[in-house]
């Protein structure tokens, strides 16, 4: 999967469920994606955009390859956009905190970020996980003929892989066959998001991770992660 920042509850529950979760970064980045940006709740109603200022790059310029302009005070302004939280969320401090921990470094690249996010998020929720970054691995991989052959390729240079889970939403983008051919087991995880007391109405579906966590404890996200299926 490609590096997002702070992803919604889906993505966690991916890197959850898997043995192996890769950031997928050789490809061209773009641009008002989930990569550099994601919604929190705005103070009243509606959700505003929490967003990580990039250097002026390029448009075939690869996700590896995008540097964070820290010329800005980004961080800053990203805590001051959770503050409206704090009157309503039971787990605004500890919310707080932990994107505070993770401001407290430096980081170059938009994936460095995006790894050292999930991988605390990850902590917190109580497993521990390890995300390695394509570009960083040295793993020699066929030249893939087609998009959907990316992962197949990884699958089929890495050792004991047997299936490759994805959302659904990539179910009419993957050409099944072709895994079955490699005896890679293609899957798609659809998780079941269900409404959680956000102290407001309407719910905002489909937030980032932040507002799971600020409204739920951890033993509850981590029942909202494990509700999913296979198909």
């Amino acid at each position: 999967m490609q590096p997002y920042f702070f992803p919604y509850l889906g993505y966690i529950s991916l890197i959850k469920h898997t043995d192996v979760f890769i950031l997928f970064d050789p490809v061209q980045f773009i641009r008002h994606g989930w990569i550099e940006r994601n919604r929190v709740l705005k103070q009243n109603e509606g959700w505003i955009y929490i967003q990580v200022p990039l250097l002026r790059y390029e448009r075939d310029t690869l996700i590896k390859d995008i540097v964070i302009d820290d010329s800005q005070n980004w961080k800053s302004k990203i805590v001051s956009q959770i503050q409206p939280y704090k009157k309503v969320a039971p787990n605004y401090f500890k919310v707080k905190d932990l994107i505070e921990e993770l401001f407290s470094d430096d980081f170059h690249t938009i994936v460095s970020l995006n790894k050292h996010s999930l991988e605390l998020i990850c902590q917190y929720l109580g497993f521990k996980k390890e995300l390695p970054v394509f570009s960083q691995m040295n793993l020699e991989i066929e030249q893939p003929k087609a998009p959907d052959e990316w992962a197949l390729n990884i699958c089929k240079a890495m050792t004991n892989i047997t299936e490759y889970w994805n959302p659904p939403g990539g179910i009419s983008f993957f050409d099944k066959t072709k895994y079955d051919r490699a005896n890679i087991d293609l899957k798609f995880q659809k998780i079941n998001l269900l409404e959680y007391n956000q102290k407001k109405t309407p719910f905002e579906p489909g937030l980032s991770i932040i507002d799971v966590l600020m409204f739920n404890s951890v033993e509850e996200v981590n029942l909202m992660l494990d509700n999913f299926e296979l198909l």
